[in-house]
């Protein structure tokens, strides 16, 4: 369908807001979630954690906690597959550590006893030999001749000859000589940038209840983003058969990219196949913050030069991202996704991925973005004021457009950036005045979208209803949403479709619900397996008219003759096909496995007012408006609640979130207490406008809408809170000690 044709497609259910179908099962408490499960026998397993940032294990014991009353089991490394090599094997070494223990919170032995105290208590009696190394907490530090060496040889080709170790991986992109863009410039500013690592703060801890038997077959039921993959990574680790291992996807309590990995559900299974009985294991918060994947922190400088009348001229990052004690942190992402947003002549980024003595970072919504959004639109924010220029005038007259060549690379295809300065220009918002003490931030962002391995399968029943099988657990009301697409493009009622998450032994592999994936790549394989429906239908259709198959279409829920060969015939509706599929050939069902291509890259634009007290530093949110393209809202309410939910977390990373480590390279915030993602009080109200710019590699022109929300915020908020201080902030989160700091050098520098 061309993009024109796309634009005018009247819909019947996609673009309304029908009841969510889990709702009920949410607000009466007969959801279930990970730690919901139960088994007959069951055991309850726990997790002793280093209390070192970085050690050598000299020794454990294990045999007072084996004997202790209730305990079944005790294990450590060895009771993992030692045949493993590359991601897999820095997985294992997260999950329990091996020779050493790299950052606090680090596992090395587990226990599975009769009730959840009793396994706590045998914990206390492991005794554990130590011998602690030097630690590094700091990304830049970790950079320096003399760092210690977390672990020899992680590096790999992409890194230059003389890098200290911890530098474990190089990227570069950019195109054109920035040397020559700079020189045509008026203004030319450089600035160094830093943000702390924050924890996605999902409400719901990791859970999981595991059996698996001497025969190598076992069943998992786990909160995850993706049970396809947590199978296909717990089997490798334990040296068994994928296709032996069961996995079901629970309900999950919040994710936001940091349930896409494992952490506990390998300890489980190894304990389950060590007792012979079930095991089930849940985190507690503080095991949450110290043990699973935050986002990395960064340190950046980013140079931006600009003409009198708006134009960059050149720009260029550098961007220092820590992963954790493993390589993967996300630096080419804030490489790439920075300078999206600008048609750029002269342009040229770096990434270094260097490792500390953290926990493993793992995905918070478009990792890498936010951070190289924040120090890319910041400089621009103060490009714009020392040249007196309207913020948004200058992005738009830089803006991305269809076939702009990303700073990465491509041209882009259709987007939609345009579009979403213009709604935020035109928004009420942008002109409503500003009272003192206030300040007032723009930002762009940008995110790539995911395709990914997907199936989906969909039954027809004989009373014409539609059972529809994902393999993408619902994070955001995707089940909604396909049960929208699926009666689309049926022809049938939105309620005469439900939609479950098969699990692994049910379905064809799917990829992690992550990367905006899920609406865009399991909705086009629903729509596709709803036209191999269709087509069946069809068939069955023509062979009762006795016409051939090419003389029926599908209109309005209904097989129709058509042509002029079709034959006087009544419209067959899909229940009435159905009643008669066990007369007419069997059960109707459709498929569609595939990866598919045509994933659309989508932008934001975020305007922020903010307000901060210069006596105490304290700064308040009091206005917040998102401009996102969605390419297509299948589900409105839906896609406003991730405009709203990326604003909301950004508004935390931006002002209060942040890990704390103590010299001894402990982590000192690892609860809800200390760590402060923000309540209703701290929020403003957030409205948004939802822009459709459709994407032309999907049929009903979805754009994925989780992450891109994320990326804005920290400059956007740093924007509008650096405006109404009189100074810039350059470091993350804007404390409020860190304000009174800015504001007393200011001070000084002006006296």
């Amino acid at each position: 369908m061309a993009l024109d044709e796309l634009s005018a497609k009247d819909f019947t259910v996609v673009g309304t807001r029908p009841l969510r179908p889990d709702g009920v099962d949410k607000v009466t408490g007969r959801a279930r979630f990970g730690a919901d499960a139960y088994a007959p026998g069951m055991l309850h397993g726990a997790i002793l954690r280093s209390p070192h940032a970085h050690a050598r294990i000299v020794r454990i014991d294990a045999s007072a906690a084996e004997s202790s009353p209730g305990v079944k089991a005790v294990i450590t490394r060895k009771d993992f597959s030692s045949e493993l090599e590359g991601d897999n094997w820095d997985i294992l070494e997260n999950v329990m550590a091996g020779e050493k223990v790299l950052y606090d919170g680090h596992a090395l032995a587990a226990v599975a006893a009769t009730s959840v105290f009793a396994a706590r208590d045998a914990l206390k009696l492991i005794e554990v030999e130590y011998e602690i190394l030097p630690h590094v907490t700091d990304v830049d530090e970790a950079m320096k001749d003399g760092a210690p060496v977390i672990r020899d040889g992680a590096a790999d080709a992409s890194v230059p000859p003389g890098m200290h170790p911890n530098v474990v991986r190089y990227h570069e992109n950019g195109h054109g000589d920035v040397d020559t863009g700079f020189a045509e410039a008026d203004l030319v500013i450089g600035n160094s940038f830093r943000t702390e690592a924050t924890h996605q703060g999902y409400i719901e801890p990791h859970a999981c209840l595991a059996q698996l038997g001497p025969d190598g077959k076992g069943e998992l039921w786990c909160c995850t983003q993706g049970h396809f993959v947590a199978g296909k990574i717990c089997a490798s680790l334990l040296g068994i058969d994928a296709s032996q291992l069961r996995v079901t996807a629970s309900e999950i309590g919040g994710g936001f990219g940091g349930k896409t990995t494992v952490f506990i559900e390998p300890v489980a299974l190894a304990l389950s196949r060590k007792t012979n009985r079930p095991v089930k294991v849940v985190m507690d918060r503080s095991e949450v913050f110290r043990a699973t994947g935050p986002t990395s922190s960064a340190s950046m400088d980013v140079k931006i030069g600009m003409r009198k009348d708006g134009t960059i001229t050149a720009a260029e990052g550098v961007f220092r991202l820590q992963g954790g004690a493993f390589p993967g942190a996300p630096m080419e992402f804030s490489a790439m996704c920075g300078f999206a947003p600008y048609n750029l002549k002269h342009v040229r980024c770096e990434g270094w991925d260097v490792i500390c003595n953290r926990p493993k970072q793992a995905a918070y919504r478009a990792p890498g973005s936010p951070m190289g959004a924040f120090a890319v639109e910041s400089v621009i924010d103060e490009l714009c004021n020392r040249l007196g220029l309207d913020p948004i005038d200058v992005r738009l007259k830089n803006a991305s457009k269809e076939g702009t060549k990303a700073a990465f690379g491509p041209r882009f295809q259709r987007i939609g950036l345009v579009e979403t300065l213009e709604a935020a220009r035109d928004h009420p918002h942008y002109s409503a005045p500003l009272l003192e003490g206030q300040g007032r931030g723009v930002s762009c962002g940008f995110w790539f979208n995911h395709a990914g391995e997907t199936a989906v399968s969909l039954a027809l029943a004989e009373d014409g209803t539609v059972s529809l099988s994902v393999g993408t657990p619902d994070i955001g009301g995707s089940r909604a949403s396909m049960c929208q697409m699926a009666a689309e493009a049926l022809g049938i009622p939105y309620d005469k479709v439900r939609t479950t998450v098969a699990d692994t032994a049910t379905l064809g592999y799917n990829d992690v619900s992550h990367g905006s994936r899920v609406t865009y790549a399991s909705g086009l394989a629903t729509i596709k397996a709803a036209e191999d429906t269709i087509d069946k239908l069809c068939t069955r259709a023509a062979r009762e008219w006795g016409i051939d198959r090419e003389a029926v279409i599908w209109e309005d829920g209904c097989a129709r003759p058509a042509g002029p060969n079709a034959g006087d015939f009544e419209p067959m509706s899909l229940a009435k096909i159905a009643s008669r599929m066990g007369r007419t050939g069997g059960p109707i069902v459709g498929h569609y496995e595939a990866t598919p291509e045509g994933a659309g890259v989508s932008f934001a634009t975020h305007l922020v007012d903010a307000e901060v007290d210069k006596e105490t530093g304290a700064t308040k949110v009091v206005r917040y408006t998102v401009a996102q393209d969605a390419g297509k809202a299948i589900h409105p309410s839906y896609v406003e609640g991730q405009f709203q939910g990326g604003a909301a977390q950004g508004i935390g990373w931006a002002l209060n979130e942040e890990y704390v480590y103590g010299e001894d390279g402990r982590l000192q915030n690892p609860g809800f207490l200390d760590y402060r993602i923000p309540v209703a009080s701290d929020l403003p109200m957030i409205d948004t406008v939802i822009v459709e710019v459709p994407n032309p590699g999907h049929p009903y022109g979805v754009r994925g809408v989780g992450e891109t929300s994320i990326c804005p915020p920290l400059a956007a908020i740093a924007n509008a809170v650096s405006n109404a201080a009189g100074v810039r902030l350059r470091e993350l989160p804007m404390s409020p000690p860190r304000i009174l700091e800015a504001l007393e050098m200011a001070r000084e520098d002006s006296g």
